[in-house]
């Protein structure tokens, strides 16, 4: 049986990404290149900025990923590319060039959800995951629970009713001056400090049901902070583990509530918080009391990357399941 190929491209925000994958799991080449150093000065993802810089760089980053599988743009049977959500230039560009690019081949356009890419980033190194499973999508943009009955079968059963996970992240770590992207720079800080020294509450919300709320642990994060003038260098750090320890403690149990009432033995975790490392081990620690096992993307695969966009792209093509060519980008999230 003939290989399928799919190059995948993905530029939702700003990361510019092409890859190529072999039958929907074999990574043949995953280039990233990043505009953090960019936008740190600006705190943030400047949109514009992001836009020109991945104009500037798709070219050049998708004949990197060829060079790097040994393939000539032949030799590929689809593209797949990241249409919905994200930043609308930023998608606009990754769209455009694969459509031209689909085109001038002769070969299947593919349009892929963002966030399915990031839970089948999962698929992608684990081929024993039993289903059904719970998933936690935990993201910039984005913290949802959802029940999976199979790799391309999701129902949403809780989200966030303000601030993602790491919208939060991101915005305490600008008002501690701990730098961007937030949830790496928390993590570093988190690990000189000490849980448990400050106090911050856990929200649960209604404890029977799956929905996050991230904007009052934020708030309350910056308003302690304010009381702590004159002490800040050496309270910065127990702040910081504190935080962390309340966010990660909320993610970890109502997600462990929702494999125990949907009874599945598997949690996946998906998104750029999934690589943060204590959310990691105490969801791992917790889930293995309950002998529930817990899937993670490898560090690489938990950012924005399209290997999970070209894998998940594999069963669209087996299915036929094509675009047109006059395919749209979406901002926000039409459908999970």
């Amino acid at each position: 049986m003939k290989d399928i190929l799919i190059l995948g491209i993905e530029t939702s925000c700003d990361e510019t990404a092409a890859s190529i994958v072999k039958n929907g799991c074999g990574i043949l080449s995953n280039v990233i290149n990043s505009q953090i150093n960019i936008h740190q000065q600006f705190g943030g993802v400047v949109p514009e900025i992001a836009s020109r810089k991945h104009i500037e760089n798709i070219a050049m980053v998708v004949d990197n990923a060829f060079k790097e599988a040994g393939l000539s743009y032949q030799d590929i049977d689809g593209v797949a590319v990241t249409n919905q959500p994200g930043l609308i230039g930023a998608l606009l560009v990754g769209l455009s060039f694969a459509k031209g690019f689909a085109w001038a081949l002769d070969r299947p356009l593919l349009a892929v959800n963002h966030l399915h890419g990031h839970i089948y980033a999962n698929i992608l190194e684990h081929q024993d995951i039993s289903f059904p499973a719970v998933c936690l999508v935990v993201s910039g943009g984005h913290t949802s629970l959802l029940h999976m009955k199979d790799i391309d079968s999701y129902a949403v059963i809780g989200e966030t009713r303000d601030d993602a996970a790491g919208e939060a992240f991101d915005k305490v770590a600008r008002f501690l001056g701990l730098g961007y992207p937030g949830g790496p720079a928390i993590q570093k800080a988190a690990a000189l400090g000490k849980a448990g020294k400050v106090k911050l509450p856990r929200v649960y919300l209604d404890k029977n049901d799956f929905e996050f709320s991230f904007s009052g642990l934020k708030t309350a994060a910056m308003n302690l902070w304010k009381k702590m003038k004159g002490n800040e260098e050496l309270a910065v750090f127990d702040l910081a583990a504190e935080f962390q320890q309340a966010l990660v403690e909320v993610l970890v149990e109502k997600s462990l509530k929702a494999a125990k009432i949907y009874q599945v033995d598997s949690i996946l975790m998906a998104g750029g918080v999934a690589a943060n490392q204590h959310l990691r081990l105490l969801m791992k620690e917790k889930a293995g009391q309950e002998n529930i096992k817990v899937f993670c993307p490898s560090l690489p695969l938990c950012t924005d990357n399209a290997a999970m966009i070209a894998g998940i792209a594999y069963h669209q093509y087996i299915t036929k399941s094509y675009a047109p060519l006059d395919l749209n980008a979406y901002p926000g999230l039409l459908s999970l």
